[in-house]
């Protein structure tokens, strides 16, 4: 017999999206910072005895070895957050993500105590890796169980415009940064945004600390059930996981915008660092918009359309905008920018808060949920360090934009062995009675 789930109030919709949306920003604001300090900084300051294309490169491995953590951290977090609660894990991560981002601010460089100096700087990185991975499968699994039936998507897009604020937020504390002098920057310029983190880590306990646990998660843990989630998980979802785990890679598309993009064209290219951080602003402030959306688009026609129009889109769009950075113009670095990332990425980022958290019944959502984008952004977050060995150079653009297509291709096939979920009521989420076999699963 399914149990009859008692609506949320209005109220209760808008503040667990709104406290989605103002924590991921808080919380991946800390999370951004790194990824452009990683692509401006850290080669010089961190990894100085390499030459510079070496140093270029481990600065962006230092970057991917944040999303190397997030696996484990997923499976940690995974668990409290379905054993013990949803919010205990939103306040565990900030807490967590806050105290090493203004760890990296305070570090020593490599020229003070040598090479401690990096090693430090990767396990604060790891930490901030562990932290994320429990952040946005947290909110949007907060977020779904205190939705209405028919606007799962809209609400749950919350968690991913903040990530976006987020971003916004780091790259606009950077601009001011990245106009310094260049000894007052690599001295102490880089670490303000870093120091800032520690507002941000108040900020967002107090807003935390302040959510309702969700009824959905309430009445699954009044149940007998001792089983671990992650057994539960394996057993009987493994093969949503390994959809999810696929799907993720999606996000190789953020990390060579955000970061291989900004060391092509700055490093490489040679062009100036402000013009191409206001290309991720305005990108990102687009993305705003277009984010809520296409949530709403997929709350009427589907979570597979919207995700698959938006993945193919970026596909394409990556030769242009990496091809455009290239001939160092301006006007088309921003434009394709702009669609890339502003519109075409929103419809898969807008969309899979939902579509994953969809895929999987309560027990085990914020379980599911972790780890399989937390393995999937593993392989994004080491994108950058791929698209440097292999595309080295000015020309190097088409060898990185047919990396991403490939992975976007595989995106897709994925999502088409998915079920469709916008209209499967909440509370037969994840159910597999009385429903079409999983075509994988199945096989």
């Amino acid at each position: 017999m399914t149990e009859t789930r008692t609506p949320a109030t209005p109220g209760e919709h808008r503040k667990a999206a709104w406290a989605a949306w103002i924590g991921s920003a808080l919380e991946y604001y800390d999370f951004f910072i790194y990824g452009t300090a990683a692509a401006l900084v850290f080669n010089k300051i961190f990894f100085p005895a390499s030459s510079p294309a070496t140093g270029t490169l481990l600065a962006l491995a230092s970057f991917g070895v944040g999303y190397l953590a997030r696996p484990v951290g997923a499976f940690v977090l995974g668990h409290v957050g379905d054993r013990f609660g949803r919010k205990r894990v939103l306040v565990l991560t900030v807490l967590l993500m806050g105290l090493a981002t203004v760890g990296v601010g305070c570090l020593p460089t490599y020229e003070q105590i040598g090479v401690a100096a990096p090693i430090t700087l990767v396990a604060l990185r790891l930490l901030q890796g562990f932290s994320a991975a429990g952040e946005q499968s947290g909110a949007s699994s907060m977020t779904l169980e205190h939705a209405p039936e028919h606007r799962r998507g809209y609400f749950t897009s919350f968690t991913l415009s903040g990530t976006q604020a987020g971003q916004i937020l780091a790259t606009a504390v950077f601009l001011p940064i990245a106009a310094m002098p260049q000894e007052q920057l690599l001295a102490w310029g880089w670490r303000v945004p870093f120091w800032l983190s520690g507002i941000v880590v108040i900020v967002a306990l107090v807003i935390r600390r302040t959510l309702d646990e969700t009824p959905v998660f309430q009445r699954e843990s009044a149940k007998d059930d001792r089983e671990p989630p992650i057994a539960a998980l394996f057993r009987e979802h493994w093969a949503d996981v390994l959809r999810v785990v696929v799907a993720s890679t999606v996000a190789a598309v953020s990390t060579i915008f955000t970061v291989h993009a900004l060391s092509y064209a700055v490093n490489t290219v040679g062009l100036d660092r402000t013009p191409m951080l206001w290309v991720g602003v305005l990108a990102n402030v687009v993305a705003l918009a277009a984010i809520p959306l296409c949530a709403l688009l997929s709350d009427r026609i589907g979570r597979r359309p919207v995700f698959i129009g938006g993945t193919a889109a970026c596909a394409v769009l990556m030769f242009g905008y990496l091809w455009s950075i290239s001939t160092g113009r301006y006007s088309l670095i921003f434009l394709t920018g702009i669609l890339l990332f502003g519109i075409a990425y929103s419809a898969p980022n807008g969309v899979w808060p939902a579509f994953y958290a969809e895929m999987f019944p309560p027990k085990v959502r914020l379980s599911g949920m972790a780890v399989g984008t937390q393995i999937g952004f593993a392989v994004a977050g080491f994108s950058p360090s791929i698209a440097e060995a292999i595309g080295p150079g000015r020309d190097g653009w088409f060898a990185v934009s047919a990396f991403i297509a490939a992975l976007c291709a595989c995106n897709i096939v994925a999502v088409l062995t998915a079920r469709e979920t916008h209209r499967v009521p909440t509370d037969e989420l994840g159910r597999r009675d009385g429903r079409a076999p999983d075509p994988i699963a199945a096989g």
